[in-house]
């Protein structure tokens, strides 16, 4: 049995990997690509934030580069194995990497023009002088040289963009369509095989925006260089542990940061779990409890009133959409229309923090149901909406794989030597009927960190579902990979878990 989970473990390992690299193509394919909700609300404002927005997005996300080598960057983060200079971590939980490298600006050789000297790059390093100023004005001093470096990052990328429009000019003056795409912007490619005219009505444009974007580039360089060098000074506590000083270490995984929300994905997560996992920790039991009771109840008296009944109600409730049901639940069982029996939203009063924990009388006098209560009372309704579906289906299971193994020849032999009835049922049948339940069990047990989009949307609940809901709205691609990531390790554990369990509940099975 070790053995065999060590080989599936090794086997899990490159399944997650291909379905990350899915779901990453998928985001960096997708029509605007990584970010474009963010990108389009910057196009909204003024040139220098959207500047701003885009040199964040590349110095986070790294998007200038090819797909490929996003991936790759993106495994080496969610790693424990790490190589490179170890992280810095900050007291939100912030994750700083050294700074990443900017690239030369295009054409440089193509239009044999030269750059302006770049300024001096002595400002602002006061890091390094540990004993004159504190922790605290070391991360600030950081901070300020951060902002520096991605505003005049912003304005190398805006410079840049307004010299690809000079040489839209150029393209269509020299009538050379080619030189552009479909969507009528440049290939810089398509000019370097060709000599510059600078005989061009358009080449005064693209000479001024050349040097304003070489300006600006040898600005950004030397703002990167300090920002490089203050990184070094470890203004801020290092992550994970060092193997090899600056070149391997070992560390937690890295899930990033979510630009929609501006906060680290692993706290995202921490919040929503734990609301999750309360509905689904609350509604699976009971759809256990009551479902495979009447299973087995319908199958020892299969054509009773008892079979017919329940097998009805129970098909009657699956055949119920959620979303109605939902919908139903919040108009007449909780709006003040109607009955107002529960609350309409969220999983606590407004109030509720100035109540004691348990049901009590409160410090104005009044009697409340409590914190605790009050939580109870608010998931009433999700928790109902989530079970009625499981009963048809868990129920119906029960009954088919024991009705099969009450025909079987050890259930006429046990009879036939005189084992009591309920024994027969729970100790034989029962027992040999739960393979199939089993392989539902794993199937559905992903949900309870996955989360219910439909239940938690209805409800306005705050859980995983709202918050993968609200990441592939954003196209939020660390807050989607690290979902993506979370459920597939999950469902791969589900299955391997599976294997075991029916080894546990059937001695045929082995795996040696």
């Amino acid at each position: 049995m070790i053995n065999y989970i060590a080989r599936r473990i090794l086997f899990m390992l490159p399944t997650v990997v291909g379905i990350t690299f899915v779901v990453f193509l998928l985001l960096a394919l997708s029509p605007g690509g990584i970010g474009a909700a963010a990108a389009a609300a910057g196009g909204q404002q003024d040139a220098s934030k959207a500047a701003i927005l885009e040199a964040y997005l590349q110095d986070r996300y790294g998007l200038n580069d090819p797909v490929l080598v996003q991936y790759v960057r993106w495994l080496h983060r969610i790693s424990p194995i790490k190589f490179g200079v170890r992280d810095q971590v900050t007291s939100a939980g912030e994750r700083l990497q050294a700074p990443k490298e900017i690239p030369e600006p295009p054409l440089v050789a193509w239009t044999g023009l030269t750059f302006p000297n770049a300024p001096s790059a002595g400002e602002g390093l006061a890091l390094s002088k540990v004993g004159t100023i504190s922790d605290e004005d070391r991360q600030r001093e950081y901070r300020r040289i951060s902002n520096d470096a991605l505003t005049a990052r912003s304005r190398y990328l805006g410079a840049k963009r307004e010299f690809e429009s000079a040489l839209v000019d150029y393209a269509r003056a020299a009538g050379r369509d080619d030189f552009l795409d479909s969507k009528g912007k440049i290939v810089v490619e398509r000019l370097e095989g060709e000599p510059a005219d600078r005989a061009n009505t358009a080449w005064p444009k693209v000479e001024m925006m050349f040097m304003a974007m070489g300006t600006a580039w040898a600005e950004a360089t030397t703002r990167r260089d300090m920002l490089s060098r203050a990184f070094d000074e470890r203004a801020f506590p290092e992550a994970g542990l060092p193997v090899i000083p600056g070149a391997l270490w070992i560390g937690p995984p890295d899930l990033g940061t979510a630009f929609s929300k501006s906060r680290p994905v692993t706290d995202l997560i921490l919040d929503a779990l734990p609301v999750t996992l309360l509905l689904n920790l609350i509604a699976f039991p009971i759809i256990y409890l009551v479902a495979i009771p009447s299973g087995i109840l319908a199958s020892s008296r299969a054509g009773s009133w008892f079979d017919k009944l329940s097998g009805a109600t129970y098909v009657a409730l699956w055949s119920v959409p959620t979303v109605w049901a939902g919908v139903l639940a919040v108009g007449y069982l909780a709006s003040d229309e109607y009955l107002g029996l529960f609350p309409v939203s969220g999983l606590h009063d407004r109030a509720a923090d100035t109540w004691t924990f348990l049901p009590g009388t409160q410090a104005d006098g009044s009697w409340q149901l409590g914190w605790l209560g009050d939580a109870l009372w608010h998931i009433v309704l999700p928790v109902a909406c989530l079970v009625y579906g499981g009963f048809a289906v868990l129920s119906k299971q029960t009954r088919a794989a024991m009705l099969d193994n009450f025909n079987a020849d050890y259930v006429r032999t046990a009879k036939a030597k005189g084992v009591e009835r309920r024994d027969v049922v729970i100790h034989h049948v029962f027992r040999n009927s739960l393979l199939p339940l089993i392989t539902m069990f794993v199937t559905v047990f992903p949900a309870t960190l996955a989360g219910s989009v439909v239940i938690e949307r209805i409800f306005s609940v705050p859980g995983m579902g709202s918050l993968i809901l609200d990441a592939i709205n954003q196209r939020d691609r660390e807050l989607i990979l690290a979902n993506t990531f979370m459920i597939a390790c999950v469902n791969l554990t589900a299955l391997l878990l599976a294997d075991i369990l029916y080894a546990v509940a059937d001695p045929r099975v082995s795996y040696e």
